[in-house]
């Protein structure tokens, strides 16, 4: 049986790891509130931009710039899938990889076995998933996050963006967490290219007389 001093010992190291752990979340809550505020802020923005996007694209006639919005037969498919780069934090990750998974097996499995379906990953854990289980993984983009700016994330889109139109893919999907709040995100599924033009049901098309510089044709 331990003695009175060695309990004292351990009493006073659950008291030190207790401090520890509390700062460590005061910390964490400070950048929880700091990045949610940033996607918060921005949403309306993205949100008008998308708005703008869309119009954009559906006033361009066939032939005149819009093949991005091309629809092929999806016979080679390309899925971003967004995963962290640390784990700890529930079903965050395994949920993503799950639907990738399903999408590969069931929703493009002729493609999948053609070798068709290829994965580009960003976010170590889903990296190391994929690669360790010797599927189709083009890319690895983690680094991405050490530095999570416009300017860092814009090659890679605009290499997406011609992979499409080399045809090398027909359609490129991403596969993510949306965010909702603080204990929910939102397992999405989103059409990267073809751009897909939404139109709210039983409401009449719009398109607002934007003034484009440089032209809608050069934009696109």
């Amino acid at each position: 049986m331990a003695n009175l001093k060695e309990i004292r010992i351990r009493i006073a190291s659950v008291i030190s790891t207790r401090q520890i752990t509390s700062a460590m979340k005061m910390v964490s809550a400070a950048k929880l509130r700091k990045a949610q505020d940033a996607i918060l802020q921005i949403r309306p923005y993205a949100g008008k931009l998308h708005d703008i996007l869309m119009s954009l694209v559906d006033s361009l006639a066939a032939g005149e710039g819009n093949e991005y919005a091309q629809e092929r037969d999806p016979d080679r498919i390309l899925l971003v899938v967004i995963t962290s780069n640390k784990g700890l934090c529930g079903a965050f990750n395994s949920n993503v990889i799950k639907k990738t998974l399903q999408m590969i097996e069931e929703d493009f499995s002729a493609q999948s076995a053609g070798g068709n379906v290829h994965l580009l990953v960003i976010g170590k854990k889903g990296y190391d998933f994929f690669k360790s289980r010797s599927l189709p993984v083009i890319d690895n983009q983690s680094q991405l996050y050490d530095h999570l700016t416009f300017e860092n994330v814009s090659p890679l889109v605009e290499d997406l963006m011609d992979k499409f139109l080399r045809k090398e893919y027909d359609r490129i999907l991403l596969v993510y967490n949306q965010f909702k709040n603080a204990a929910v995100q939102l397992l999405t599924v989103e059409t990267f290219l073809p751009v897909k033009i939404e139109v709210p049901k039983d409401q009449e098309v719009i398109h607002p007389d934007y003034i484009f510089e440089p032209t809608k044709e050069v934009m696109v």
